[in-house]
């Protein structure tokens, strides 16, 4: 069993910065590949990034790349998602997720149904 806790969402506005952070229990975090999800009002949740159970693989979808970094801290049992350059259409609840197997092979890691834990979301608001 893993719980994850988000934290680091706010009001921004258009260029600005933030650092979300998905804090997870357990002794076995260091197992899991952790990504962000994201979901507008009266759309889709919809993958943002991923990183592998060590930290040597990530990938992101095409509108967030350049501008926003994944990492881990597995000590700290902890995921981030540095977010630069944030512009409106950003605006989302942003959802950490973990899968105790994730193959990134025909992107599955684009499918929530490939993610065991959900976090229950933080708030990210962009202001043009």
């Amino acid at each position: 069993q893993v719980q994850l806790v988000e934290s680091g969402g706010g009001l921004v506005q258009a260029g600005g910065s933030l650092r979300l952070s998905c804090a997870a229990s357990g002794r076995t975090f260091s197992s899991y590949a952790m990504a962000w999800f994201r979901q507008a009002p009266g759309k889709e949740r919809e993958f943002v990034a991923t990183i592998s159970w060590i930290g040597d693989s990530t990938y992101y979808r095409d509108s967030v790349k350049g501008r926003f970094t994944i990492s881990r801290d597995n000590a700290k049992n902890t995921v981030y998602l540095q977010m630069n350059s944030l512009k409106p259409e950003d605006t989302a609840v942003y959802y950490c997720a973990a899968a105790r197997f994730l193959v990134y092979s025909g992107r599955a890691y684009y499918n929530p149904l490939s993610y065991d834990y959900w976090g229950q979301g933080t708030q990210v608001t962009v202001s043009s």
